[in-house]
């Protein structure tokens, strides 16, 4: 019963974006057919959907491919995340030293260090996993590290009275105070994850979802590139979908104060 209401009550919220969505992907149609394009510019949406269909016996393998680097490159930067955001917790000092390091980290185009992990690494499922990690770390450790600092500091004060040390003070109150952070940066990687495995796909890989792309643009096969990306936003929308259950189930006190508001 309760899950029946749960989706009742969701279905507005669902019908706008699909409304506009079904209206944008209309004038798209209409707009392709009045102006005469050329399909290899741009495709009719029921050609993409068409093409989408075609492919279903061959894109399973690439699917895999792909969201099995996809999940492994998350899983590596929330364990690297989740390390270097407890380290930083740890002394004003290292927070200084290292914060400034994550965040140069970042000015660095992925794309670039793309082919050096190639040539480390080979043409392989490491590089791409490595990739996707470094496009995954950064908003796990930053949003963590957040979260810690975000402690309320009465109940800090409070339980250093009664003679908690740090171990209790960080597993009793900072942990869990922090694990909204924490989920926020794991959804914002989640959708970053597939991207990244792409990116690394892009270089050089003889199965996934980049290489398809990089096959299709090659032969101006535009409708195929359209159905690819669709297969890639479904994959980074059920990444997020499981990173959200994750959530409710690790925070239900959370999600329980969100509905009494």
């Amino acid at each position: 019963m309760k899950n029946s209401r749960n989706i009742a009550e969701s279905l507005p919220g669902m019908a706008l974006p699909a409304g506009v969505l079904t209206v944008l992907l209309f004038m798209w149609e209409m707009a392709v057919a009045l102006f005469e394009i050329e399909k290899w510019i741009l495709p009719k949406p029921t050609d993409i959907f068409l093409t989408l269909f075609e492919m279903r016996g061959t894109l399973g393998v690439h699917i895999l491919q792909t969201l099995s680097e996809a999940l492994l490159g998350l899983l590596i930067a929330a364990a690297a995340g989740v390390a270097i955001a407890v380290l930083i917790d740890q002394s004003k000092w290292i927070r200084s030293a290292v914060e400034p390091l994550l965040v140069l980290s970042q000015t660095i185009p992925i794309i670039a260090l793309a082919p050096l992990l190639i040539i480390w690494f080979g043409f392989g499922m490491l590089p791409k996993v490595i990739v996707t990690a470094l496009v995954c770390f950064f908003p796990i450790a930053i949003n963590l590290a957040d979260g810690f600092s975000q402690a309320d500091r009465d109940m800090v004060k409070l339980m250093k009275t009664m003679g908690a040390g740090k171990r209790q003070l960080f597993l009793k109150l900072k942990l869990p105070a922090s694990m909204p952070y924490f989920f926020s940066g794991l959804k914002i990687a989640g959708t970053y994850s597939v991207m990244g495995a792409v990116i690394g796909e892009w270089l050089g890989a003889s199965k996934g979802l980049g290489v398809i792309l990089t096959r299709s643009s090659q032969s101006f096969l535009t409708e195929k590139v359209f159905a690819v990306i669709i297969v890639i936003v479904a994959l980074s929308l059920l990444i997020f979908a499981a990173i959200e259950l994750l959530a409710r189930l690790a925070m239900p006190w959370k999600y329980k104060a969100h509905k009494q508001n």
